[in-house]
């Protein structure tokens, strides 16, 4: 049995996780939340467990979401990782901007 991927204009879907222009900018999120893969793996980076990372994002369904979204990730390792450097350059150009003041 083979995984099938749907793709719309809109949305990709992989299992859990979807990408939608008009949510988080198109980055991959848990199904039917604003949450990103990318946080999902940096909580489980610092060492949250799934059930942890759960209590912190309530809106996820169970463990069973932040198993998909570290799926994602090992999956989709340089997009993922292409994201958080994207977060990192955009974090240091507000600091740069908003520290001035």
């Amino acid at each position: 049995m083979s995984l099938v991927m749907a793709a719309t204009a809109a949305k990709i879907v992989y299992p859990h996780i979807t990408k939608d222009p008009a949510v988080c900018s198109g980055r991959p999120c848990l199904q039917g939340t604003r949450v990103r893969v990318v946080d999902v793996v940096a909580l489980h980076e610092s060492g949250l467990r799934p059930e942890q990372i759960v209590e912190e994002f309530t809106s996820l369904s169970g463990v069973e979401d932040v198993y998909a979204a570290l799926l994602y990730y090992h999956d989709h390792m340089s997009e993922i990782e292409a994201d958080v450097r994207e977060d990192a350059a955009f974090a240091e150009q507000y600091e740069r901007e908003h520290s001035a003041r």
